[in-house]
């Protein structure tokens, strides 16, 4: 499908690698474990980053480097994607795998959570077979002992035959064992003796007569008894993989093929009745991780897991579920909506303010008047506009999207939506980047990395762009509070227009289910995967990590790329507004020109110009609406609603033209970091126009037929 190596870590990785080679006295230690387990808060607390954390699996979809010292050694440590096996399923999985496979991390850290852990260890248990420089980490420590549930670490240790160290990751000072536990791996003064998994006999004799070819063909570069059950399973990836990263030839090999397929036809009628090799081998993994945590694990209070049970009967529940996702839904907008509208006030007359400064500074050094109109009214007019108007919904909306991600409210809306996606021959993760499309498209397609299937991956890409995002959230409040919503009073009005803001909002949702459909009927079919998603327990969101977290990683850096977007436009926006030709300038030039056809879409060329214009930046399309109207050469600043209400309608707006450009305002032409941000994952100029051509096609139809309902029937 066109997707790169640098969406799926592997550059990343490579890049780390680099870094740790950069510093050769330090070990390189490799942090796996399962999705949601607190990998990322952990990496973070050692190192001192700020990886991004969430209460959803696949938060770690790329490698993360960093560096942190204990009393005797310096450490590199790479926060690996969250795996729940090392027979991989997806590019992200394979990093994780290939690298722990390939022998090159000094020592593994297994982190698990301790209140799930009988699953958690299936793949420790896995990592066991190919390396016995590992420690368990068991992290929610904190959590285990609010559940009552006890857990002998000792007890652990002695059954895995590794260290095991009890952590609560959200507090750091836990985590001084772990460091000193490394330590003591790395020097090797008490090695560790891994207890040794045991297949059934049928399976460890067809291992042992592979086990000597292939330590003959490696020299022992990888676990021998490892390859040789990859060899039985047929994993051609990871024998591809190998064969890449050590110099050797496994997959190609006759003599150790030949060996293995006759070990394999000595061993298949030997299996129990239906099953498959890989059933037998799971469900060894399995057995053992549930009798280890039966010896270590005592649940005092077995009704712990009640209240979350519960929870999800009425959140998962197919009536009630919808409903309710959908009023949560309107009330973060309502929110958003009631509490953006001081700060922006306040940040806008503050920024404005700022200009008076810098037009008596340009003044005091005698700039032409055309250098002062391009810096002045042309760049920071338009930085500050879109700084004043973006940063308080953002700076609301992000936090309150990061707390539901936080609490493990997300994967819900997952489990909710699967079976619409289902049907679309897609699946449930898109619902996760999907949400996180509306705080940013551009983030949202980046998100989508979590989704295993490549054909899944591209539509989830493809039809991002149909939810908006929230640069167009102001607009589209704009427009609904005036035309739609504006005989209500008081906290009425404001819930109006959260309201059909929603109902704008559903449609596009199920505009997106529409486009899934389409596209995996025709340039993307195929058959939708099966789709894993481990649902967390609820937890307290940590909300001053989630406030900062969300507002720095964010609010901050979406709003860093919306103003390296403005920031050319107001140039361009003040050269169309002060050039002219024929005493016209290219402003009204322009939208003349453009004004017909954009009449058959129930707008006008001002409505369509502004939208062109604004291609860097969804903020600035209202601000150039006005300017245009206003016959202006510089943006204005939007007085009351009153007064822009009076302008739009002495200017031939009606509810029709409000409509339409309401539609068009859900459906066009992604922003410019957004259309960049799909090449940067696809690879492909082609799937990066049919990302622009979908939503613009799309919003073009529905405005034309509106507009030709208006004509006709109304």
């Amino acid at each position: 499908m066109g997707l790169t190596n640098h969406s799926v870590g592997k550059n990343a990785l490579r890049s780390s690698l680099l870094s740790f080679q950069s510093h050769s006295d330090e070990k390189l230690i490799a942090l796996a474990g399962n999705p949601n387990v607190g990998k990322s808060t952990i990496f973070n607390a050692l190192t001192g980053m700020n990886q991004h954390t969430g209460n959803w699996p696949g938060k770690t979809v790329a490698t993360a480097c960093g560096h942190c010292r204990s009393e005797r050694h310096a450490y590199c440590i790479i926060d690996l994607p969250g795996t729940y096996s090392l027979s991989a399923h997806s590019p992200e999985e394979e990093v994780a795998r290939d690298f722990l496979c390939m022998g090159q991390a000094d020592a593994i850290v297994v982190v698990c959570d301790v209140t799930c852990l009988e699953r958690n260890l299936n793949l420790a248990l896995q990592i066991l077979e190919i390396s016995s420089n590992v420690i368990l980490c068991v992290n929610f420590m904190d959590e285990a002992r609010k559940k009552n549930i006890s857990v002998s670490i000792d007890g652990l240790s002695r059954l895995m035959g590794i260290p095991v160290i009890g952590v609560s990751g959200h507090h750091p000072e836990t985590l001084s064992p772990l460091l000193f536990a490394l330590d003591r791996q790395t020097e090797q003064r008490h090695p560790s003796h891994p207890a040794v998994i045991r297949y059934p006999a049928a399976v460890e004799q067809a291992i042992l007569q592979l086990e000597p070819l292939v330590e003959e063909k490696t020299g022992g570069l990888v676990s021998s008894r490892w390859i040789s059950l990859k060899l039985l399973q047929k994993e051609n990836t990871f024998l591809k993989s190998l064969d890449k990263e050590t110099g050797t030839s496994i997959y190609d090999d006759q003599e150790l093929l030949r060996g293995a397929a006759l070990s394999l036809r000595r061993l298949l009628p030997r299996l129990p009745e239906n099953q498959t090799l890989d059933d037998v081998i799971v469900s060894t993994l399995m057995n053992r991780a549930e009798n280890i945590c039966r010896q270590t694990i005592t649940f005092h209070d077995k009704a712990y897991h009640k209240r979350d049970f519960a929870i999800d009967r009425i959140i998962t529940s197919p009536w009630i579920g919808f409903p309710l996702m959908l009023l949560l839904l309107l009330f973060l907008f309502w929110i958003t909506i009631v509490g953006a509208n001081y700060p922006s006030e306040l940040l806008s007359s503050l920024l404005f303010g700022f200009q008076d400064t810098l037009t008596v500074f340009f003044q005091n050094i005698h700039a032409p008047d055309w250098l002062h109109g391009l810096f002045v009214l042309g760049i920071y007019r338009v930085v500050a506009w879109v700084v004043s108007v973006m940063l308080p919904p953002m700076a609301i909306f992000f936090p309150l999207f990061t707390l539901l991600e936080d609490s493990g409210f997300l994967p819900r809306i997952a489990y909710n939506l699967d079976r619409p996606f289902q049907c679309c021959r897609s699946c449930g993760k898109q619902a996760l980047t999907m949400c996180m499309g509306f705080g940013c498209n551009a983030a949202g397609v980046v998100g989508c990395r979590i989704i295993d299937s490549p054909r899944e991956r591209l539509l989830a890409i493809l039809t991002n762009s149909l939810v908006p995002c929230n640069g167009r959230f102001p607009a589209l409040i704009t427009l609904i509070t005036m035309f739609f919503a504006g005989n209500a009073v008081g906290l009425f009005s404001s819930f109006s227009s959260a309201f059909l803001l929603t109902l704008f909002l559903l449609l596009s949702i199920l505009m997106t289910f529409a486009a899934t459909k389409f596209l995996s009927s025709t340039v993307l079919k195929g058959t939708p995967s099966s789709f894993l998603l481990e649902l967390p327990p609820y937890r307290r969101p940590q909300i001053g990590k989630v406030i900062v977290r969300s507002v720095m990683d964010r609010t901050l850096f979406v709003l860093g790329r919306a103003i390296l977007s403005a920031a050319p436009a107001g140039m361009l926006l003040w050269i169309f507004g002060n050039v002219t030709i024929n005493g016209d300038n290219l402003l009204s030039l322009c939208s003349g020109t453009l004004d017909p056809f954009a009449r058959i879409m129930g707008l006008d060329g001002v409505i369509l110009l502004a939208f062109l214009l604004g291609f860097p930046a969804n903020e600035i399309i209202i601000p150039i609406i006005l300017m245009a109207y206003l016959s202006g050469g510089t943006l204005v600043e939007m007085g009351s609603l009153t007064e822009f209400h009076q302008l739009l309608v002495a200017n031939g707006w009606t509810m029709t033209t409000a409509l339409c450009t309401l539609v068009f305002f859900l459906f066009h032409w992604p922003c410019a970091t957004t259309l960049l941000t799909i090449k940067k994952e696809t690879g492909n100029w082609k799937w990066t126009a049919l990302a622009a051509l979908l939503p613009t096609a799309l919003g073009v139809g529905l405005c034309v037929c509106i507009q030709w309902i208006s004509c006709h029937l109304l």
